[in-house]
């Protein structure tokens, strides 16, 4: 049964009040990289649509005026066969589906553990009940009560395990027969071969171009599943000039550029997993290692600290001489 929204400018619940000095701010990794280091800690794409100079290019004529993305959203929509309501990204996709769930009356948030942080980070903000669960859709269904909520990485972030439609059937019922709704973070999906996802009015899809296009400081993505809500509820111009000229390039591109590219990342990813003995649907890996030995030696991964998984890293699977140089590194270890 789909929750009614009413969603109009004067229904908005006001947040409980809320104490800053017991969050943190989002973990930092990727972007402050010294020379020489090689970077394994963001789980992007390692190549770039020959396109992007273009982007540049036809936004910097767009910047003159503002951005409005109505059509945009009409043509992605097409192309993705949904409909969408484009977003800043994935993390602007987390916060907008807070506000639709504390406009629903749903309060109760139930998290996965370990996963994104940023799904208790900002339910905290906005004065959410958290529940922890086990990553997996059946510790996740017995968690659920009548208007919950929950959270959902597929696959899910740090172990890169993914979850078909038929194994998410029982969450998604579970959540369907309570009025309740579940936000899956697709923000990985064009990184899993054959990737499927599930189909329900309960659903909430956040999905993000930053990673699959190796382009993190643009932020372009969307959301499918209640996109007349979310269309209201999202800020006007979000995306700015770069962010609009990116997707019409995705557009106009047709996902050629992830067709082609997908291609070497499952290769190599392949190859990873033999070589390491490490197992992931995703481009990224976990592992217990020892994060600063890697630094010793100009390389940087993930500390999953922050997941609460001291001891493990989780690293990217890159180009095939950079893949080479971190193998060569994590088999160093056993003979020093």
């Amino acid at each position: 049964m789909k929750p009614k929204t009413g969603l109009n400018s004067d229904s908005l619940n006001p947040f409980d009040p809320l104490d800053l000095k017991s969050l943190k701010p989002l973990s930092e990794h990727g972007g402050r990289i010294e020379e020489g280091f090689l970077d394994f800690s963001i789980s992007i794409n390692p190549y770039q649509p020959d396109w992007k100079e273009e982007v540049f290019l036809n936004a910097e004529r767009k910047s003159t005026r503002y951005t409005y993305f109505e059509d945009l959203d009409k043509d992605l929509g097409e192309l993705v066969d949904e409909e969408v309501a484009i977003t800043a990204g994935a993390t602007e996709g987390i916060y907008l589906s807070l506000i639709f769930l504390k406009n629903l009356g749903m309060e109760r948030i139930i998290v996965p553990n370990p996963t994104y942080s940023e799904y208790e980070r900002v339910s905290r903000i906005f004065g959410c009940r958290i529940v922890k669960a086990k990553a997996n859709p059946k510790a996740l269904a017995e968690k659920v009560r009548k208007n919950s909520a929950v959270f959902f990485c597929n696959p899910n972030n740090p172990d890169g395990k993914y979850f078909s439609p038929k194994e998410l059937k029982s969450l998604v019922e579970v959540v369907e027969d309570s009025n309740s709704i579940l936000i899956l973070d697709e923000a990985f999906m064009d990184f899993v071969k054959g990737f499927e996802s599930p189909e329900s009015e309960n659903i909430i899809k956040i999905r993000t171009f930053t990673k699959s296009y190796g382009m993190p400081g643009i932020r372009a993505g969307y959301i499918a599943g209640f996109s007349r809500e979310f269309k209201v509820l999202r800020m006007p111009w979000s995306i700015g000039s770069i962010g609009y000229a990116f997707i019409e390039k995705v557009i106009e591109d047709g996902f050629d550029f992830l067709k082609n590219t997908m291609q070497k990342i499952w290769k190599e990813k392949e190859r990873i997993e033999k070589v390491l003995d490490v197992k992931s649907d995703a481009n990224y890996f976990l592992m217990k290692f020892d994060a600063n030995f890697l630094k010793s030696k100009k390389i940087l991964v993930r500390d999953c600290k922050s997941f609460g998984l001291d001891g493990f890293i989780r690293f990217s699977v890159k180009r095939p001489e950079e893949n080479t140089r971190l193998i060569e590194a994590i088999r160093s270890a056993g003979a020093e």
